[in-house]
């Protein structure tokens, strides 16, 4: 059976349950989950998402996403979703959460999430996962900042706002 979402309004109220690919297709919001991990050089660690996934597949993001599944605490989700894409465990503290839109012309897929964002440290080796992630690396805000502006299309919609978020709120 196909993974689903939580269908909710601005408000974060529940309206129900769909099945993941149809909520992409409609663009239809429901609950997601955002983390960012640095180093202690606070360096960002950044994903290139895997080229088998349905949409924006291959491109450069935060260091993991997903959506909270029926009764999970976001929380909950992002603590399993780390392990699932990194194969790592470190503690994790949201600070944030906004919605947006955006249609992968690609796939024709649409993102429209309600996203609560978490935070964290982590140090050494990430075993991940080559079915979710296709590559993982550590990077500066200087360096990433260039990056996007050389190269927007390569990095997802969410993630760039991420980004803007933190810069606002002092966390970069």
């Amino acid at each position: 059976m196909e993974e689903q979402v939580v269908l909710v309004d601005k408000t974060d109220a529940i309206l129900g349950l769909m099945a993941k690919t149809e909520a992409h297709e409609k663009g239809v919001l429901h609950r997601a989950i955002s983390i960012i991990l640095f180093n202690s050089k606070k360096e960002l660690l950044i994903q290139q998402r895997a080229d088998e996934k349905y949409h924006w597949a291959g491109i450069w993001s935060n260091t993991v996403c997903t959506h909270p599944r029926d009764g999970e605490s976001y929380k909950a989700a992002a603590d399993r979703r780390l392990h699932e894409e990194l194969g790592i465990f470190t503690e994790l503290k949201e600070v944030f959460d906004f919605i947006y839109k955006a249609k992968d012309e690609e796939s024709g897929m649409t993102e429209h999430e309600l996203d609560h964002v978490f935070v964290g440290q982590y140090e050494g080796e990430i075993p991940f996962n080559p079915e979710e992630v296709k590559a993982v690396r550590w990077i500066s805000a200087a360096k990433l900042y260039v990056e996007i502006d050389e190269n927007p299309d390569k990095f997802s919609f969410w993630f760039k706002i991420i980004l803007k978020e933190f810069k606002e709120r002092g966390l970069l």
